[in-house]
């Protein structure tokens, strides 16, 4: 398990103000940087093979992709697991139809100082950080779709 200390934490609501971190994971065909993804709304999750929660947003990041991904979303799930294969038994047991990348020591998950598991932000079209959100409820689905509905809407 990846050892997070945060000094500070971004914020849990807005942010237009802050840039997101940039990053670079390892995917399973090379590598997934924030910058190929520039222009569109980037929904970035942060999540582990051991995490319960985990398994429930998977299917709802599955169907955002599907729902909001012709309108310029792109969800990308960044694995925290220092044991790759728990993070491919996880994925053969909850498929992912979004980008998957890997950050076993936890450079990026540090940079984003994710406080809990899962951990997602949203970041809009120009490469702004807007929001972020430790845990996935059933109930923050609609408030959530509601945030990239309304980045999605934002001119570029």
């Amino acid at each position: 398990m990846v050892s997070l200390v945060l000094a500070f934490a971004l914020p849990a609501a807005r942010a237009d103000d802050i840039p997101a971190p940039p990053f670079s994971v390892a995917s399973e065909t090379g590598r997934l940087t924030l910058s190929e993804h520039k222009g569109k709304v980037v929904y970035l999750d942060f999540w582990a093979s051991w995490c319960s929660p985990c398994r429930s947003s998977f299917k709802w990041l599955n169907e955002a992709q599907e729902r909001f991904g012709p309108q310029g979303l792109v969800v990308i799930a960044v694995n925290l697991d220092q044991d790759k294969e728990a993070a491919r038994q996880f994925l053969k047991e909850n498929p992912a139809h979004f980008k998957i990348g890997f950050d076993p020591e936890g450079g990026v998950a540090k940079s984003y100082q994710v406080r809990g598991m899962p951990s997602s932000y949203l970041i809009d079209r120009n490469g702004r950080l807007r929001s972020s959100h430790v845990g996935f409820r059933k109930k923050d689905k609609p408030a959530l779709e509601e945030e990239i509905k309304k980045l999605i809407a934002e001119a570029q």
